[in-house]
């Protein structure tokens, strides 16, 4: 047995069923192991080497086991970097094994040879070791493995090329050998006592009590409900966390931050009493005032713990566990003018979003797109928004229900994952349909070349459908409205202007089924086609680049602001735009929502 053979069977062992990756002659010893393996673990092909990456941040993120993706030496492990981050950053365990250049040429300015340690040793940060002698196997593996679940992040196994042609010979009973052993049972560590009943009291204290979530809740769904109904509080959710709790529950206000909705905005606002629960949400400006309210964090990573706000108790522990534990020490609440005012304010949101999707566009508004998507979702279809407008759509239009899973790149926010994130997430569950929302900039930068895997894989599916929706407004429109809102700045044509690319042609041309969609009277139809489809299916919205992806607390100073700046840009639709935006954000107003009129103050309150 050669070490690479090794390498894959202790893989098997901790029950790796895929490797995303890419081959070159770095992991060429790797390679001939697969084959001797009979490929198992599965080597999944993708198209580039950072798209096998996010391949294994969305298997890990639907999964909720670790994903694995490999790659050749040098520009193979630089190119597998963002991917890596994306998972860094939003806690996902992902673990990378890397080709390196022989030992014998290292330190010789040799082809391909990067000194990788220092590279990677931000991104693997808890851990990242390179193999030099088969005695180091299997604890390497097992540590790589072990950390990436224990930590929820990135670690790293850097293998040279003459390394995995060894034969593979295990440490020994001696000085220096360090053996290992496979396996780590589940754990759920709870807070002591004393700092439980704290905690209770704060809550107990409370009249006003908001929860925001994030997607560490997401194993404590039903102890978050029965918090929410003791305390009478309203449920926002960070965007990691949109799917931890449904969004047909009353009280659930939906996303939080620049994304997000205007209840949840106004839940953060007038709160006196905050409990987080399993979330790093970083906008400190969407979270009560510093001296408003008294609050208390729940986190299972110390690390994590007493960040965004002046928390009075920190909990470090599992939620669900440390859920369980509070939940007999805090009182009920009556469900009065605070829980009554959420619950109104979050269904006349949903009748806000719906009037603001049926607004007239040119030719298309892609809040109507995602709107009527809302309707016919199935119960356990797996969704992925890519960075950018798309993912302002996600976060207000769709609503999570059952067992539905979604995710985007939250922290990170990288363009790009859209469309491997479903891929990623058909191999954990290939039972399932998915549905990719990407904008034309990220379809052109990862997407295309992307459905070329999914064109190879997708008969192994038990369940083919696909589907990446495409929202062509030929502008890289996110940066386009945050120049306008930010700078005052016009539309910078040279950087933000895309070419009209054919993607429903691209898809049939490689064996995959699409349409491209310019009419709003298509779009329902469009969308039942995909989700009756046999095979992945993308389909072509040509949207409007004009309908502003407006936060929840602008003003009219603001909205004025970025008018002004299209004026400035594209004079011919003046008007119509500035008529356009005042008419998208009437409804958002308070003042409109209690019939006498718009608010024109403007401010934070407006």
């Amino acid at each position: 047995m050669k070490v690479s053979d090794y390498i894959l069977q202790r893989l098997r062992e901790w029950e790796v069923e895929h490797v995303f990756a890419y081959a070159g002659d770095g992991i060429n010893g790797l390679l001939a192991a697969w084959g001797r393996a009979d490929n198992t673990p599965k080597f999944v092909q993708a198209r580039h080497e950072e798209m096998a990456a996010f391949e294994a941040v969305g298997y890990a993120k639907f999964s909720g086991r670790a994903g694995v993706c490999a790659a050749t030496s040098g520009p193979g492990a630089i190119h597998l970097l963002n991917g890596l981050y994306d998972a860094k950053l939003d806690h996902v365990p992902v673990v990378a094994i890397v080709g390196q250049t022989n030992r014998t040429a290292m330190g010789g300015s040799y082809q391909q040879e990067v000194d990788l340690l220092s590279l990677y040793k931000d991104v693997a940060s808890d851990f990242c070791e390179m193999v030099t002698v088969p005695e180091q196997l299997p604890n390497v593996i097992d540590r790589a493995m072990r950390t990436a679940y224990a930590r929820r992040t990135v670690t790293a196994i850097i293998v040279p090329a003459d390394v995995q042609e060894l034969e593979y010979s295990p440490p020994t009973h001696a000085f220096k050998m360090v053996p290992s052993s496979l396996g780590m049972s589940p754990y759920a560590p709870v807070p002591a006592g004393e700092e439980i009943t704290r905690a209770a009291e704060v809550l107990n204290a409370g009249e006003k009590v908001a929860v925001l979530i994030g997607q560490g809740a997401r194993g404590a769904r039903a102890e978050v409900e029965v918090v929410a109904e003791t305390l009478a509080a309203g449920v926002a959710k960070a965007l990691l966390g949109k799917d931890a709790l449904p969004d047909d529950l009353p009280y659930v206000t939906g996303s939080i931050g620049l994304l997000g909705t205007r209840p949840s905005y106004e839940l953060m606002r007038d709160c006196d009493t905050l409990l987080v629960i399993g979330s790093s949400f970083p906008y400190t400006q969407f979270m009560p005032g510093l001296d408003q309210a008294r609050a208390v964090q729940i986190d299972i990573d110390p690390y994590m713990i007493g960040l965004r706000y002046p928390f009075e108790v920190n909990l470090v522990g599992d939620a669900k566990e440390t859920l369980t534990a509070l939940l007999p020490q805090l009182k009920k609440k009556r469900h009065g003018s605070w829980r009554k005012k959420i619950e109104k304010d979050t269904a006349r949101w949903w009748e806000v979003m719906e009037r603001r999707a049926a607004v007239e566009a040119d030719p298309i508004n892609p809040e109507y797109v995602v709107h009527t998507l809302d309707a016919l979702l199935p119960h356990d279809v797996i969704l992925a928004a890519d960075s950018g407008s798309a993912a302002n759509w996600y976060a207000r239009h769709l609503r999570m229900r059952g067992t539905m899973r979604g995710s985007l790149s939250g922290t990170l926010a990288t363009m790009g994952p859209g469309v491997p994130y479903v891929v990623g997430a058909k191999f954990a569950h290939p039972e399932r349909p998915a549905v990719a929302l990407v904008g034309d900039g990220a379809m052109q930068m990862n997407g295309l070349a992307e459905l070329i895997t999914a064109a190879k894989y997708w008969r192994e599916w038990q369940d083919p459908r696909l589907i990446v929706a495409v929202l062509n407004n030929q502008d890289l429109n996110q940066v386009t409205w945050e120049m306008r809102a930010m700078s005052g700045a016009p539309q910078f044509l040279p950087s933000q202007a895309l070419p009209d690319v054919p993607y429903a042609d691209f898809a049939q041309s490689i064996g995959l089924d699409g349409v491209r969609v310019e009419k709003p009277a298509d779009v329902e139809a469009a969308w039942r086609r995909a989700l009756g489809a046999d095979r992945p299916f993308v389909i072509d919205f040509r949207t409007d680049p004009a309908v502003p992806p407006i936060p929840p607390h602008a003003s009219l100073d603001q909205i004025e602001a970025a008018a002004s700046a299209i004026v400035k840009g594209d004079s011919d639709r003046a008007g119509m735009i500035r008529q356009g935006l005042k008419a998208k954000v009437q409804e958002m107003l308070p003042g409109h929502r209690h019939g006498d009129g718009p608010d024109t103050r403007g401010g934070a309150g407006s």
